[in-house]
């Protein structure tokens, strides 16, 4: 049974996040995350694929056989992989450039195949589509949040560079709101990535705590029943 519109948003965004519950994608997004422009590269290019992926799986669900589903579902986004890698080399080359082997490697992340496989299948394609767009949405939001972090910590700066993925008019977006900063190096390695990406998942493991026992603290309210008596009482 399909799930209703606002649960498929909770879960992509929040309850089933690709990159802080299921934790899958974690190689690009550890290693490509260091400043926000490579990370809100490769998570639009992940989010057109995944939304792509889904809509397609969807829409050939009852013609295609269990025996080559997968290989069916991997050729498909492979396809849509190479044109995102075309696009990008066409409009965007040198950010492709330093996204470098991460853009092909969008075929192997586990969070596209596993939606199509695991949704998409079965599902029609406005949920499978909409199931696409909140899991991309959530996985490039944490790619974003967590370039921020990497990159205004290590570097000192924001938004640098923005002008790789829109152009000249991007080149004064940069901010640094201290001048003479001294590169913190350990935030741009990918032992920075894995210790913020950790504090990530605990801030969110509390945020759902604290609002599980704000619901359990919450006093029950029962409603009145009127009961409706026939016949006679002797």
């Amino acid at each position: 049974m399909t799930d209703s519109f606002s649960t498929i948003t909770r879960n992509g965004l929040w309850n089933n996040n690709p990159a802080l519950v299921q934790l899958l994608g974690l190689c690009p997004l550890l290693a490509v995350s260091g400043t926000v422009v490579n990370a809100l590269g490769l998570g639009l290019a992940t989010l057109a694929v995944l939304m792509g992926s889904n809509l397609a799986v969807s829409l050939i669900r009852h013609y295609v056989s269990d025996a080559v589903r997968l290989p069916a579902f991997v050729m498909i986004i492979a396809s849509l992989v190479t044109c995102a890698e075309m696009l990008m080399r066409a409009f965007t080359y040198e950010l492709y450039q330093i996204l470098g082997i991460f853009i092909p490697l969008i075929v192997t992340n586990c969070a596209i195949l596993g939606r199509a496989d695991g949704f998409a299948r079965k599902n029609r394609p406005p949920a499978a589509l909409l199931d696409g767009l909140m899991m991309g949405l959530g996985f490039a939001a944490v790619l974003v949040l967590l370039g921020a972090v990497r990159e205004l910590i290590g570097q000192g700066t924001l938004f640098a560079n923005m002008h790789l993925l829109f152009g000249e008019a991007a080149h004064g977006w940069v901010w640094r709101p201290l001048d003479d900063y001294p590169n913190f190096l350990f935030a741009v390695l990918p032992p920075g990535a894995f210790v913020i990406t950790g504090l990530l998942i605990a801030l969110k493991n509390a945020i759902d705590q604290g609002m599980a026992a704000r619901r359990a603290s919450e006093p029950l309210v029962r409603g009145s029943k009127r009961v409706r008596v026939t016949g006679k009482i002797n």
